[in-house]
């Protein structure tokens, strides 16, 4: 799997998506927002709005999320 997580230093629910990841033991990259312009113009890209934390679960998307929302989404890849 390749995942890739967009967030923001300052964003408590980036760290709320990073402690999830974490806990779970899953393995991820971090592409920081505000430092790489790149990154930020992609996360926009594929979410279609400019808010973190951002998910990117090889092409499957969830942005803009809370712990909860990341659960379902993680069971629903599971299922697939």
């Amino acid at each position: 799997m390749n995942i890739r997580l967009f967030i923001k230093p300052y964003c408590p629910w980036c760290h709320k998506a990073q402690h999830w990841l974490d806990e779970h033991g899953i393995r991820y990259e971090t592409l920081d927002v505000i430092s790489d312009a790149q990154a930020y113009t992609e996360m926009v890209n594929l979410s279609g709005q400019r808010l973190a934390p951002v998910i990117d679960v090889d092409g499957q998307i969830l942005a803009d999320f809370g712990p909860d929302e990341l659960e379902k989404f993680w069971a629903k890849l599971a299922r697939k």
